[in-house]
C-alpha cells in the first residue's frame, strides 16, 4: 500500500531510540526527508547514519527539551532547512528521564513540548497540502495506572489539548491525532528495567494483556506512520490506544 509519504518533511522531537526511532525509520523508508534531535550525542549520530542509508535528507542534533529558547530556535531552524514541514510529532516525555512522578519536568517536557512545538510551526504546517501533527499521549492518561503522578494527569491532558487543536486547525486543513500506547517493552526501555527489578510487577502486567505478550516500538510505530500520513487523510482528533489489549474500558 502507497502511504503518499514520498518527499513529506518530517521533524520529531525525540527519535534517537524506542518509538521516536521506530517510527523514524519507516518515515524515512517511505522516503521521508527528516529533522529530529535527542540529548544523547552518540545515540544522534547513530540514528542519523543509520536513517540516511535511505538515500533521504535527515538532520539529527543535539538539543535539550528543557531549554525551551533553544527548542523553539531548533524547531525553526529545522523547519527552514528542511525546505517546511508537513508532519510534526511530539514523542519527547519525562519518562525518558525516569521523571513520571515530577510534575514540573512532566509539564516542561510532556505538554509545553507539545504546545511550543505546534505553535512554532503552525504556519509551515497550514502552508503544507496535508499539514499534520501527531502527539503521544499514553494509556496511562485513560485509565487508573500504578499510582497518582504527574505523567499519567498530563498525558490525559494532551489529550484535550489535541483534541481541541483538531478542531481549530482542521479549517486549515491540518489534522491532528494522538497515540496512545500501553506498556512497551524494548532495549534500555522502561520496562526492561522494571522487569529486571520487579519482576513480579512485569509478569502481572503482561498477564493483563488480552494478546499475551508486550508490545514492542515497531507495533506502534506502524500506527503512529499511517497515522499521518495521506492513506489516514479523513482521521483527525482521534486518540488511538494501541495496547494489545491491555486496557479494559469501553469508550462510546
Amino acid at each position: 500500500m502507497d502511504l503518499g509519504l514520498k518527499g513529506k518533511k518530517v521533524i520529531i522531537n525525540g527519535g534517537s531510540g524506542g518509538l521516536g526511532k521506530a517510527a523514524l525509520e519507516l518515515f524515512a523508508a517511505e522516503g521521508c526527508d527528516i529533522a529530529f534531535f535527542s540529548r544523547d550525542e552518540a545515540k544522534v549520530n547513530k540514528s542519523a547514519d543509520d536513517l540516511r542509508k535511505h538515500g533521504n535528507k535527515v538532520i539529527g542534533e543535539v538539543v535539550d527539551i528543557n531549554d525551551q529558547e533553544a527548542y523553539r530556535a531548533w524547531l525553526t531552524s529545522a523547519c527552514e532547512r528542511l525546505g517546511g514541514c508537513d508532519i510534526f510529532i511530539h514523542t519527547a516525555s519525562s519518562s525518558g528521564a525516569q521523571g513520571t512522578g515530577d510534575w514540573e519536568m512532566t509539564f516542561r517536557i510532556d505538554m509545553m513540548g507539545a504546545v511550543i512545538g505546534c505553535e512554532t510551526l503552525e504556519e509551515a504546517l497550514k502552508a503544507s497540502s496535508d499539514g499534520n501533527v501527531l502527539l503521544m499521549s499514553s494509556t496511562a492518561a485513560v485509565e487508573t495506572f500504578l499510582v497518582p503522578q504527574a505523567f499519567n494527569a498530563l498525558k490525559a491532558a494532551m489529550i484535550t489539548y489535541g483534541k481541541q487543536l483538531s478542531q481549530a486547525w482542521g479549517p486549515d486543513g491540518v489534522r491532528v491525532n494522538l497515540v496512545s500506547p500501553g506498556p512497551i517493552a524494548y532495549p534500555g526501555g522502561n520496562w526492561e528495567a522494571i522487569r529486571e527489578a520487579m519482576p513480579e510487577l512485569y509478569e502481572q502486567t503482561e498477564s493483563q494483556m488480552a494478546l499475551g505478550r508486550f508490545g514492542n516500538p515497531g507495533d506502534v510505530a506502524r500506527s503512529m506512520v499511517f497515522l499521518a500520513s495521506p492513506a489516514s487523510s479523513y482521521t483527525t482528533g482521534v486518540n488511538l490506544v494501541i495496547d494489545g489489549g491491555y486496557t479494559k474500558r469501553v469508550q462510546f
